[in-house]
C-alpha cells in the first residue's frame, strides 16, 4: 500500500523527509502499542535485531526487556518443566 503525506515546506527540506516520517510513524506506533515490534520493523525494512538497535540508537527503551520480563520468562520455564514439556 502506498500512502501520500503532505509535509510543511520546512520539514520537506530535510535530507530524507520521507524516511524521517516513516521512522516517526514506526516509533510512535510501536511505543503506543498500536504496532508490534515485528510490524514496526517491517515498516522500516529492518530485521527484528536491527529494529532493536534502531530503538537503542534513539534512546527508546520503554519496551526494552526488563527484570519483570525475565521473571515472567522464568515462571514460564518453571511451568513447562513442571508439566514435563521441558528438561532442566
Amino acid at each position: 500500500m502506498r500512502i501520500t503525506v503532505q509535509l510543511p515546506d520546512d520539514l520537506a527540506q530535510r535530507p530524507n523527509p520521507g524516511r524521517d516520517a516513516l521512522e516517526s510513524l514506526a516509533i510512535e506506533g510501536y511505543c503506543s502499542g498500536a504496532l508490534s515490534d515485528y510490524q514496526a520493523s517491517q515498516i522500516l525494512g529492518l530485521s527484528r535485531f536491527e529494529f532493536e538497535g534502531f530503538l537503542k540508537e534513539r534512546q527508546i527503551l520503554d519496551h526494552a526487556y526488563d527484570v519483570e520480563d525475565l521473571e515472567q520468562d522464568r515462571e514460564t520455564l518453571r511451568q513447562l518443566r513442571a508439566k514435563g514439556l521441558l528438561r532442566a
